[in-house]
């Protein structure tokens, strides 16, 4: 199993709307490409609230070729679309990990 995580420091002012449109259109969207067995989504607990707050999406593919497959093919649009509709107000970073058995 492959984890793919994506952290997310959104500013305090636009934190309840983007939680919405993450619960309601971006997981969704990333989910209906098909390449994700499932997801889970965090509120990361931080002492210094004060900047913003951070969340990690945890998307869990099958296989790197399904992860690959959804980083060139969907992600690129997807990224856009959070990018356009809060800008500067978030930053976000990946991280891949691969599950030990």
């Amino acid at each position: 199993m492959i984890l793919y995580n994506v952290t997310t420091g959104i500013d305090k002012e636009l934190e309840k709307a983007w939680v919405h449109w993450m619960k309601n259109e971006h997981i969704p969207a990333v989910m209906r490409t098909g390449l994700f067995q499932h997801y889970k989504f965090y509120r990361v607990i931080n002492r210094q609230e004060d900047a913003g707050a951070s969340y990690s999406a945890q998307y869990f593919a099958q296989s790197m070729d399904d992860l690959h497959r959804y980083i060139h093919q969907h992600a690129p649009a997807l990224r856009k679309a959070h990018e356009d509709k809060f800008g500067e107000s978030q930053v976000s970073f990946r991280t891949i990990l691969e599950e030990i058995h």
